[in-house]
């Protein structure tokens, strides 16, 4: 991952294989663990009689090999899973001052002498909803046949580091897709101002994480946070966009997942065209992503 440099791609998200796309869907109520992730009951133009026996996931799958098998060589299609992570302590003082009283004053504070929110770390509760996606994972995984990812991706941001660690440890998965995640600065939260957006040092990450990989050129310490400056949802835009050329350049699998924030999955879902779809702390969405490299 990222031993090239990326190409430039336009992404689009391509609707039809999850209620989330579909403006029906109500995202104040939905709930991904009661819904199979919702993947549409559908057909495929690859369905065939020995097809007629397997699970919706695994239909999908062939014909996502199809595509991909299909397409022109500059053409890729990949399914990206983007979970936000569990409750935070940034989120607990955010609820309890109001978000205007955040935005204003707490949020540029490390804590309010009860609790620290600088670079914040799950609530307990924030790690039972990590846990619940777990038992989810595990469900899909065997019951629903749904195929095992083929990469990690995971925020430098702690609270998403341990609700990583929490969801896909523990998993029963093949030898050759192995939790193993990437950790990536371009999949952080919106950057500046807020001292919950500001990572920890290198050292203090790889320590607690020793097992995981840590992208080139990742800083000792954090170089993009600004004190004075909140990053504009344009600005937040240009670096996913960065993000999912490096993805398509260097990653060749097809089943990508994504531990990030309600603000990079925002940023997410605007620039490959997807509609909006605001999760609470803990949730998932799948995103079906077709890119075509620019000439």
């Amino acid at each position: 991952m990222g031993s090239t440099s990326p190409a430039t791609y336009n992404h689009v998200a391509i609707k039809g294989f999850f209620a989330q796309d579909d403006t029906g869907t109500d995202a104040e109520t939905y709930d991904y663990r009661k819904h199979n992730l919702s993947i549409a009951v559908r057909s495929y133009e690859t369905d065939t009689p020995e097809t007629v026996t397997f699970t919706q996931w695994q239909r999908f799958e062939f014909y996502l090999r199809h595509l991909n098998a299909q397409a022109p060589a500059d053409t890729h299609y990949k399914l990206l899973i983007a979970g936000r992570h569990g409750q935070g302590f940034h989120n607990v003082a955010e609820d309890f001052y109001g978000t205007q009283a955040w935005d204003d004053y707490w949020s540029k504070l490390e804590g309010n002498g009860t609790m620290n929110w600088a670079d914040a770390h799950l609530t307990d509760l924030g790690k039972e909803q990590a846990l619940e996606a777990n038992a989810f994972w595990r469900l899909q995984l065997e019951v629903a046949k749904m195929p095992a990812f083929e990469s990690y991706y995971v925020s430098p941001l702690y609270r998403c580091l341990q609700t990583a660690n929490l969801s896909f440890e523990g998993l029963e998965l093949p030898k050759e897709r192995p939790f193993r995640p990437v950790i990536k600065e371009m999949l952080r939260e919106t950057m500046g101002e807020h001292t919950c957006d500001r990572r920890s040092r290198r050292d203090y990450i790889q320590k607690a994480f020793s097992q995981w990989v840590i992208e080139d050129g990742f800083s000792e310490d954090d170089e993009l946070w600004l004190a004075d400056h909140r990053e504009t949802w344009a600005e937040h835009d240009v670096r996913t966009r960065k993000l999912l050329d490096d993805l398509f350049s260097n990653d060749t699998g097809m089943f990508v997942s994504l531990t990030a924030h309600s603000g990079a999955i925002a940023s997410l879902l605007r620039v490959t065209g997807h509609r909006a779809f605001k999760l609470p702390t803990g949730s998932v969405i799948p995103v079906l992503v077709k890119g075509v490299k620019r000439i």
